[in-house]
């Protein structure tokens, strides 16, 4: 059984108070999703104190009993929301499989279901859709080929492409490159002596060896030991993720001459051809030392060293859509061995991930009209609107920040884009053809489809109508480049949003997400660009210098946390997460204050609970959670978020209103002195 790593463990008691009735948001008696009002008191905790671990004082019941659902790495209110999103979504694949006189979209979607659950038709078919490239990738004779072949949708490539807006200017797109090409999960991976971190070696290379032996291909110990010995010098090469972060670091704009004479060993001009980009002029190099480094290195590996790469690569990245043999192997390793999952998902699950994934708007169209009313867009409209107001109120009042910085910083969050559920207008997959009998044919069509429409952005206006997830997806995010804030209406549900709640559980839980959101555009390295998405320093020195000092608090504070015996969390690259953290949830208390004195009311006692204890309550209950050992390591060594309960802890211990809310004393183990705390936004 692998180790789960759950919140800590403390002491004593807080007292809850008598029940009373709780009134919907709607002015109506009606009991929440969780609980009668939006928290599920039952967990909370008769002998952890809430100033020791106030994770665990409000989850206690919860992480007691929690179990991780078979074929994931952990359990919590992202994960719970996810599952239940994608029964929905079940649901609508299955109506589109049976229904009569199938729209385009339907079959669309029932027949690439259909054709991922043809196991008896893969198993018989083995490698056959794929041999013939195979092959030829391993009949590459020059660089040149491989060059070739990295340009290719289906391929793995040491040099990582999208086209996105450019923060030097963002009313146009243009291509970035940046380092890519491994596939342990963060270079450190590959150097760590730790016994842990050597074994997962171990197991990469017995996992390719296995690969290559599977697919007939000769040598496959030497092929295998070559490709991780060139994995190797590629991470050596590499930025470590805190300075991945550092956006002003990774903004290198080169014209594609200057890029071949930046790192004149690989061949940009093979490569761009086989993209469709050899017309582009300009791009953007992040991480360009190691670009400029991973070229030597391209050079310097034999040309058989670079086809067994990918080979296996080719052949690993489509191993969901092969036999079972190819398929659970991958799962055993990259799941089971580096994430510490215990058994594979069912496979109807994972052909339902598929499908989602891949026809993401055509599902998410049925998904919104089914299961996000125009009621519940309304009512998530109006607390980004109190968070916004909020964060005005906020920046106005900051004593740190001086008048021209701060002028800046008003005028950026005046030109936030919310965007809430769904997009207003969605893209057109009509031109995907989809075949119920050819998985491997359909993977190649989307992407192919997909590429395209990225590279068809080019030379054209921002399409301010994107999004970058679909509806049934469970999260959250903020462009710096659009300056936007977007919520699909999968996270627009309990124990994030809840038209039933309490309000202060909607300011806690979903307005502090909101605030994270907004709070992206204020952090470490949102605050780089403006309010037009432009990558400009538009701090005073002075301003900048306060800013850090607070921040540098911050970093300090998470490093002290260790969720795993001799592993920290690195409080410099959790940063812009931490204090995404801390802002939103700030702000949701000064919003839903701002709330309370619209409504011309007082927050009731609800079974005992103030109004601001249940804001906090409702923050630590969204971000419950537990975790395999593997995934919290994982997590740790390639993540830029904090494990749950320091998103918790780590937040609340720095919130003065914390501290009168539930009676935290110095005799408490989450105390700090108040010159201590960090407040930011």
């Amino acid at each position: 059984m692998k180790k789960r790593i759950l919140g800590g463990a403390c002491i004593a008691l807080l007292t809850a108070g008598c029940a009373t009735m709780s009134t919907g948001q709607n002015g109506q008696n009606a009991a929440a999703t969780l609980g009668t009002w939006g928290i599920e008191t039952q967990h909370i905790s008769e002998t952890v104190q809430p100033g020791d671990d106030f994770n665990t004082y409000v989850n206690e019941g919860w992480i007691e009993g929690a179990e991780i659902p078979a074929g994931y790495s952990s359990s919590g209110g992202f994960l719970n929301l996810h599952l239940e999103s994608q029964e929905q979504v079940r649901g609508i694949i299955e109506d589109a499989s049976s229904a009569i006189n199938r729209s385009h979209e339907e079959q669309q979607v029932g027949d690439l279901y259909a054709s991922y659950m043809d196991r008896g038709r893969i198993e018989a078919l083995g490698l056959s859709p794929i041999q013939e490239e195979l092959d030829a990738v391993l009949a590459s004779s020059t660089h040149e080929d491989i060059a070739r072949w990295m340009g290719r949708p289906t391929h793995s490539s040491m040099v990582g492409l999208y086209i996105s807006p450019d923060a030097g200017d963002p009313t146009r797109y243009i291509t970035w490159l940046g380092q890519s090409g491994l596939n342990l999960p963060e270079k450190s991976y590959y150097f760590d002596e730790d016994e842990r971190f050597v074994n997962y070696r171990v197991a990469y290379v017995n996992y390719m060896e296995a690969t290559f032996e599977r697919a007939g291909i000769d040598n496959p110990r030497a092929r295998a030991e070559s490709v991780m010995a060139l994995e190797t010098a590629l991470a050596d090469a590499h930025w470590e993720l805190e300075r991945r972060r550092d956006r002003v670091a990774n903004y290198d704009l080169q014209t594609a001459d200057e890029l071949r004479a930046y790192a004149p060993e690989f061949p940009w001009t093979a490569f761009f051809e086989e993209l469709g980009l050899e017309g582009e002029e300009e791009f953007v190099v992040r991480t360009n030392t190691a670009i400029q480094d991973t070229a030597k290195i391209f050079a310097e590996t034999p040309v058989d060293v670079w086809a067994s790469y990918l080979a296996f690569n080719f052949i690993d990245n489509q191993s969901s859509s092969l036999p079972q043999a190819y398929d659970h192997a991958s799962w055993e390793f990259y799941s089971h061995t580096l994430s510490g999952v215990e058994e594979q998902r069912p496979m109807d699950q994972r052909a339902v991930s598929y499908t989602s994934g891949s026809l993401g708007e055509v599902i998410g169209q049925v998904y919104v009209a089914r299961y996000f009313p125009q009621s519940n867009k309304d009512r998530m409209e109006e607390l980004v609107s109190y968070l916004i107001r909020a964060y005005e109120d906020r920046i106005n009042n900051l004593d740190w920040m001086d008048e021209e910085t701060r002028a800046e910083a008003l005028a950026k969050l005046a030109g936030f884009t919310p965007k809430v559920g769904f997009p207003d207008r969605w893209r057109d997959y009509s031109t995907i053809e989809i075949s119920a009998d050819d998985l491997i044919g359909n993977s190649r069509a989307i992407s192919a489809w997909s590429w395209e429409d990225s590279r068809s952005r080019l030379g054209g206006p921002i399409r301010t109508w994107e999004w970058g997830m679909s509806p049934q997806r469970v999260n959250a995010y903020y462009s710096p480049t659009r300056n936007e804030i977007v919520f699909p209406a999968a996270i627009l549900q309990a124990p994030f949003f809840d038209m039933n709640a309490d309000m202060a559980v909607n300011f806690g839980a979903i307005g502090g997400v909101i605030g994270h959101e907004i709070g992206h555009g204020f952090d470490d390295q949102g605050s780089r660009t403006d309010g037009t998405g432009l990558l400009r320093d538009w701090w005073t020195e002075g301003a900048r210098a306060a800013f850090e000092t607070r921040t540098g608090t911050l970093v300090a504070q998470y490093n002290e946390f260790s969720p795993v015996e001799g592993l920290n969390v690195n409080g410099a690259v959790t940063l812009g997460e931490n204090i995404g953290d801390l802002g939103g949830l700030s702000i949701a208390l000064h919003a839903y204050a701002m709330y309370l004195a619209d409504n011309g009311s007082e927050a009731p006692t609800l079974e005992g609970y103030t109004g601001e204890q249940r804001v906090f309550l409702a923050w630590a209950q969204a971000f419950r959670s537990v975790r395999t050992e593997d995934s919290m390591v994982s997590r740790l060594q390639s993540g830029v978020h904090s494990p749950s309960q320091y998103r918790v802890n780590g937040v609340v211990r720095n919130i003065d209103a914390w501290y009168e809310a539930f009676g935290i004393s110095e005799d408490d183990a989450l105390y700090l002195p108040p010159e201590e705390r960090v407040s930011i936004w």
